[in-house]
């Protein structure tokens, strides 16, 4: 167990919320997600004007609650939090959570004294502080979430935000790829535990396998790196710098009152310190997903089949920019597809491109990439996976209201029938059936899926096609397989991944 001074603020048996409103607003909007998510603790709504918020008894004051009080969250105005902190001296809080703003972030000199007030008070009664100006902890195991939306699944993440939007989009954005979270904190200001406390913290917590980090600037750079290389030494450590540029630089300024860096000398300290750099949240959370569901990869031979013509040839392209190997197919294997009666035995290649089919109906794509698989020259596999169904085989250009990945091949199949077959000329079947064969190739080498992404949000929506691959993702989730939206961010986070075992064999 971590005996870090946050294990026991992050654990408390009871919780005020300071400003709850029984007529909504945010602090009726911290208490209802503690309800929606379990808290086992008591709960305890504050706000002289209410004696009653969501069903619950209100107190006027912390110091009226009859029991102790192991954490509060404030929601009141800013000028309110000395005396707020006043009450929880009497009550012995161990933490406060600030989700109350307008403080340093300002830039105004009075806010700024008085968040050096609220720091001076805190200090003087041991009450330690996330915050201020932040959307504080989400925790699903202790019952502990900031919102409803939040998935309740227990994974192995740990998170440190300094935004509270990027925390929430971080959240929601990697539980759709199948990836959840022991804690998130957003931090925001960071007047008291900082980014240096995160760090230490997430790095010896048992419930914590990868630690995951939005940054828009270092609050104690003299201990940051120090305790970076501490954590990467034992989790891989993907950050996010906020705050790049000149602009963004301007608004870290406004937004959490941060100092920063340059592009450069960040870069460069992050990598030197082990840790990861990601460039958006995109690419942040395909290295999540790659090191939560694939085991370590040690070499870069890589087998795909990601597509067919023009598309084959890219994926090769990108595959090799990103630094996997995509070798030819090993002479062995051809021949053993050549006395199988493969008729393009001598056509197909790694990547594998498979408009050339000219109709075989025994054998397809998943049939090759199971023999990549078995063969001991390959060290992962890349390939498409698209759900059975509609609009034919799953490797071709798409098709008028296939499924992703599916439609007509390029090069002489003809155009698919609709209730077409999963792949050349082959039997209905079901989308378990399909993926079972998609398991199979997982359980011989590390699979990365490409699922396209057509979202409602995406420029090709189409509803069908929606349904389809939201059915595809759900299942590969069920079987621990990672997938991406294209070959190149599969490429990246894939060699990203590699060099991480590299180096620390």
């Amino acid at each position: 167990m971590s005996t870090h001074t946050l294990e026991e603020v992050l654990h408390p048996q009871s919780i005020a919320v300071v400003g709850a409103s029984g007529s909504g607003g945010r602090g009726a909007g911290f208490i209802t997600p503690l309800l929606d998510f379990g808290f086992k603790g008591k709960i305890y709504p504050v706000n002289p004007k209410y004696s009653e918020v969501l069903g619950m008894k209100a107190y006027p004051t912390i110091k009226d609650i009859p029991d102790t009080v192991d954490f509060v969250i404030s929601a009141v105005p800013a000028p309110q939090v000395p005396k707020v902190l006043e009450d929880c001296s009497q009550k012995g809080v161990k933490g406060i959570h600030l989700y109350t703003a307008r403080f340093s972030e300002t830039g105004r000199q009075d806010a700024i004294e008085l968040e050096q007030e609220v720091l001076e008070k805190a200090k003087k009664w041991g009450i330690r502080i996330i915050g201020p100006n932040c959307m504080g902890v989400y925790y699903p195991q202790q019952g502990l979430s900031w919102s409803g939306d939040f998935p309740k699944e227990v994974g192995t993440v740990g998170l440190a935000s300094q935004s509270g939007q990027a925390a929430m989009e971080i959240i929601l954005t990697a539980s759709q790829r199948g990836v959840y979270f022991s804690k998130a904190i957003s931090y925001g200001n960071a007047i008291d535990f900082n980014e240096c406390d995160f760090l230490d913290y997430l790095s010896q917590d048992p419930e914590v396998n990868l630690i995951l980090m939005y940054i828009e600037g270092v609050k104690d750079g003299q201990r940051f790196f120090p305790a970076l290389r501490r954590a990467t030494a034992t989790k891989p450590v993907i950050i996010i710098k906020g705050g790049r540029g000149k602009a963004g630089t301007r608004a870290t300024a406004s937004h959490t009152a941060s100092l920063t860096a340059s592009t450069e000398i960040w870069g460069t300290l992050i990598s030197q310190a082990g840790a990861f750099p990601a460039r958006n949240i995109d690419e942040l959370i395909d290295l999540a997903v790659s090191f939560y569901f694939l085991p370590p990869i040690r070499g870069r031979r890589v087998g795909v089949a990601a597509g067919a013509g023009g598309a084959t040839v890219l994926a090769a392209d990108q595959c090799e920019e990103a630094g996997l190997d995509v070798i030819p197919l090993p002479a062995e294997l051809r021949e053993t597809l050549k006395k199988r009666g493969v008729r393009i035995w001598d056509w197909i290649s790694n990547p594998a491109d498979f408009s050339i089919n000219m109709g075989d109906t025994d054998f397809g794509p998943t049939e090759l990439l199971q023999m990549m698989a078995e063969n001991e020259n390959f060290d992962l596999i890349i390939a498409s996976v698209s759900a059975p169904g509609r609009g034919g085989p799953p490797h071709g250009p798409p098709g008028k209201g296939g499924p992703p990945g599916g439609g007509s091949s390029a090069h002489g199949s003809g155009p698919p029938a609709k209730g077409g077959p999963p792949h050349w000329g082959g039997a209905q079947m079901s989308v378990d059936a399909y993926l079972a064969q998609y398991q199979k190739i997982n359980s011989v080498k590390p699979l990365l899926g490409l699922v396209p992404d057509i979202s409602p949000s995406s420029d090709d929506w189409d509803e069908a096609r929606w349904k389809s691959a939201s059915e595809v993702a759900t299942k590969l989730i069920e079987a621990k397989i990672p997938f991406y939206p294209t070959i190149e961010r599969a490429a990246r986070a894939a060699s990203k991944l590699i060099d991480y075992y590299q180096e620390r064999r």
